[in-house]
């Protein structure tokens, strides 16, 4: 979510001290499922917010954010039930507002916790827990990090279960702000009382019997940066509240997290939100160009960070509801799809009630819930083409999911080439959105798209291995110019790459030797924190601008397919940045052909 939730005047609701009670429970939930068990795949669910944020015709008729009310997300945990859950689909998340009044303002308990608003929520959240439990369904609830300002009540509010404590004793003395809205205080978790606050909520949380916090605002990320902004402490704070608590609960956190902290969201969270709000805050759900085409660019830094525990959250896949949408059919497919071969948790911000038949096909193929629940890798780009772009990863049978995407404005052709799969030959292809065979094609596979469009297969090599001829970026052989310079490189297969290659470096490699003309795909080995664009020539023709995806970091080596025509016999490959700033190259492999 972003700064829109809290660009509302807030209204201290503690001017001196607390104002609505509530009674702890004595007892904590019996554990529905170890926790060890949370996250051993990307979650399937619904969410409240794409549509409570949404500006579309009737959806908050009394102001905005007043969608989210008990009966709206029990008309949705109705539809869920009866539509989805039978392929996997199983969290109602309930986000941001329940504790908010319709004109936006915070209520609390005793104890600084937020506690429903009567309007929205009359019975309170135990009770629509437990009605989506009813249901076979898990429970999914919202809170903003750190200490919201409202409930500070001039220090004086008392903290559950930790003697001595008040709202004074949990964050720092400066009061320093914190969160993608500074609408929080920051917690100073060098007193104890801070964890003890922590702990009195994921307390309440357990006893009103939800399975899932989704925790927003959190920093590094969030559009924030800085101390104040760094709120790892935090994370790791929840995630030893919620083992005191005595119920499993999947611990989310969002918004556009900073990768460098990768390793903390992955050891104290199940999973991270990797991009901006993928919401348009419009008259639609979304819009193509808002933040969803986006996510193309920002995914692949992070995919080798997924897996059983913890996945890359690209936000609510909002494709069920066409004209809602904000999308053409073409875009809805490839959105699905890409959500789908990330590996990113499919959970919906749709209007479960009103699903159209081409929405309904989305969300409920079989074929492609299966890719994304499995045992197959997240994908990754494995050709840099600019708009047309080819995903694949290898599956544990050996095949190969490989996704063609077509994000140009026009119709266009996208190839996969089965050398940039590792084979060569003959491959099986089978259409997963059409349930269809395709049967065998030799070399590649071609189609042609419509603009922001996509196809996604399964590729089963028939040939043999695809052999390669490797030439390392450092060696002499190789021509540098301008600022390009080798450089050491742990990640790198020869322990060298070539690197600074930025406003005229070049690297030229030398006596690349073919037997046959032809087109070939390289293979390029690379490091690059952030995507990164070089302009690609052959034998001094013209050059080719193709932006390679970050690897996440600057010591981590990917590799992407680039195409080139070659001539028989011996050829030069030229990476020149530009005006640029371009990858650093590690080497080349080019495909072997007799």
């Amino acid at each position: 979510m972003r700064s829109s939730l809290y660009s509302s005047v807030l209204v201290l609701a503690l001017a001196a001290g607390p104002t609505t009670a509530v009674p702890a429970a004595a007892t904590p939930v019996a554990e529905a499922a170890p926790a060890a068990d949370l996250a051993q795949k990307p979650y399937m669910g619904w969410t409240s917010w794409s549509m409570q944020s949404s500006k579309y015709p009737g959806l908050n008729p009394d102001g905005d954010y007043s969608y989210l009310t008990e009966k709206n997300v029990l008309k949705q945990t109705d539809a869920m039930a009866s539509k989805l859950k039978k392929y996997g689909y199983e969290y109602v998340n309930i986000d941001a507002g329940w504790w908010r009044d319709m004109a936006w303002k915070p209520e609390f308990d005793a104890h600084a916790r937020q506690t429903p608003d009567a309007g929205r929520f009359p019975r309170g959240m135990k009770p629509v827990a437990d009605d989506i439990h009813a249901k076979g369904l898990k429970a999914g609830i919202y809170l903003p990090v750190g200490l919201e300002k409202e409930a500070y009540g001039e220090g004086k509010v008392p903290i559950w279960n930790a003697e001595g404590c008040t709202t004074a004793d949990i964050v720092h003395d400066d009061l320093r702000t914190t969160n993608g809205w500074d609408s929080a205080y920051k917690l100073d978790f060098s007193r104890p009382c801070a964890q003890k606050y922590v702990d009195s909520q994921a307390q309440l949380f357990a006893d009103w019997g939800y399975d899932f916090l989704k925790l927003d605002g959190v920093g590094p990320g969030s559009s924030k940066s800085g101390d104040n902004y760094n709120n790892v402490a935090d994370v790791a704070a929840w995630k030893q509240a919620i083992a005191k608590a005595g119920r499993p609960i999947h611990l989310e956190i969002s918004w556009a997290l900073d990768i460098n902290h990768v390793a903390d969201w992955k050891k104290y969270s199940n999973g991270w939100r990797i991009d901006t709000d993928v919401e348009c805050y419009c008259d639609t759900l979304v819009s193509w160009e808002n933040s969803v085409d986006d996510r193309w660019d920002d995914a692949p830094g992070w995919t080798r960070h997924a897996g059983p525990g913890g996945w890359n959250d690209l936000d609510s896949l909002n494709v069920g509801n066409g004209e809602m949408d904000g999308l053409s059919k073409a875009e809805r497919q490839s959105y699905a799809t890409l959500w789908a071969i990330a590996k990113s948790p499919l959970y919906t911000g749709d209007d479960l009630t009103r699903l159209d038949d081409y929405g309904v096909s989305l969300l409920t193929n079989r074929e492609v819930i299966a890719l994304n629940q499995g045992s197959t890798p997240p994908a990754r780009p494995i050709t840099a083409s600019g708009n047309r772009q080819v995903w694949s990863a290898k599956n544990a049978d050996g095949s190969h999911t490989v996704a063609l995407f077509n994000l140009g404005d026009s119709p266009a052709a996208v190839t996969a080439d089965f050398s940039s799969l590792g084979f060569s030959g003959r491959g099986k292809v089978r259409d997963l959105w059409n349930h269809e065979d395709l049967g065998t094609n030799k070399d590649k596979v071609t189609q042609t798209l419509p603009a922001h469009g996509s196809r996604l297969f399964t590729v089963t090599p028939r040939g043999p291995e695809q052999r390669m001829t490797g030439y390392e970026a450092e060696s002499a052989a190789n021509t540098l110019s301008g600022n390009a310079a080798v450089g050491d490189c742990a990640a790198c297969s020869g322990g060298s790459k070539v690197g600074n290659l930025y406003q005229g470096g070049k690297l030229r490699f030398n006596d690349i030797v073919v037997p046959k003309a032809g087109r070939y795909v390289i293979d390029v080995a690379y490091v690059s924190g952030d995507p990164r664009t070089v302009q690609v020539s052959a034998n001094g023709n013209g050059s080719t601008a193709l932006k390679f995806p970050s690897t996440g970091d600057w010591g981590t080596a990917e590799t992407i397919g680039v195409p080139v025509t070659l001539k028989a016999g011996t050829n030069t490959v030229t990476f020149d940045s530009g005006d640029g700033y371009a990858p650093d190259l590690d080497r080349i492999d080019v495909p072997k052909r007799s």
